[in-house]
């Protein structure tokens, strides 16, 4: 074992042994932005810090509305970060945003692209559906890996998605700047299927479960992958529990098969881009609005 490798293992240690006492509802913000600057100069992948950043919403009380557009916003004026709270969307929204920053300034501004159509903070403008909003405007730093996953047993999903039926519902009636509706078909691997595709996840995978018998969204839940001893868990914000929780994929995996097979169709899959997932590997704000050119 070289120095370097004993240097970040001791290092992850003694943060794990931090973590497991604290998590971050406990935390300030200068303490936040203190942890990720000491765990930016690691030789960490994004990956691997998705892992461990996770880790601290760990028992985590889950609450659906614990995000929103800011306290200026005409609707739903939730704060637009929040370790108190969390839902499925906005842990994975927060942990992408802390894998890839430095500081929390940069943590704040890489959310804001993540959660929002070019950082832009707005009801209309922010990513509310998985499949149709939040991964296509953030293919700067996510691939749509479902086929890669489910190889020759990928199945397809199609559904027309509109924000003019999601908005009406919600009572707006101004509809300038909503996108026409949109048909769209995706990748995914069958419920049924699901066991046996264990092997094709990685750590840091973003999983997508989707609603079965319904044909005006895709999304019904939000997960991730994560390491555990070797082995492969779910870890999700969820109201099983009210809380952040780890489940190993198999044991998750079949109480889906037993319990859900009519509410859930199956499963899709968003992965960190190779080209960045390098080690120590930091992307700020400035240098999204380059990738999304690219």
């Amino acid at each position: 074992m070289n120095k370097i490798r004993l240097i970040v293992l001791l290092f992850l240690l003694m943060a794990n042994l931090f973590s497991a006492d604290k998590h971050f509802y406990d935390m300030s913000n200068r303490e936040i932005d203190s942890l990720l600057t000491g765990i930016s100069k690691q030789p960490l992948t994004i990956t691997e810090k998705m892992d461990y950043f996770s880790a601290y919403f760990l028992g985590t009380p889950y609450d659906f509305k614990c995000v929103g557009d800011g306290i200026n916003a005409l609707m739903e004026d939730y704060p637009l970060v929040n370790f108190k709270e969390t839902n499925c969307m906005a842990l994975c929204e927060h942990v992408l945003a802390l894998a890839i920053s430095d500081s929390w300034d940069n943590f704040f501004n890489n959310l804001l692209h993540i959660r929002y159509k070019n950082g832009l903070i707005g009801m209309k403008t922010r990513n509310h559906y998985t499949m149709a909003d939040w991964l296509p405007q953030n293919s700067w730093i996510l691939d749509d890996v479902s086929a890669e996953v489910g190889g020759k047993i990928t199945k397809k999903m199609t559904r027309t998605i509109s924000h003019r039926d999601f908005f009406t519902n919600k009572g707006i009636v101004d509809m300038r700047y909503v996108m026409d509706d949109r048909t769209l078909t995706i990748d995914y691997v069958l419920l049924a299927d699901l066991h046996k595709i264990e092997s094709a996840v990685k750590q840091g995978d973003i999983l997508t479960l989707l609603f079965a018998g319904k044909d005006n969204i895709f999304a019904a839940h939000m997960m991730m992958i994560v390491l555990k001893n070797g082995n492969k868990y779910i870890r999700e914000a969820t109201t099983r529990g009210m809380t952040t929780i780890d489940t190993p994929y198999p044991e998750w995996v079949k109480t889906k098969q037993e319990k859900n097979a009519k509410r859930y169709a199956g499963m899709a899959f968003m992965r960190i881009k190779k080209s960045l997932d390098k080690k120590g590997k930091i992307i700020y704000p400035g240098d999204i609005y380059k990738m999304k050119n690219n």
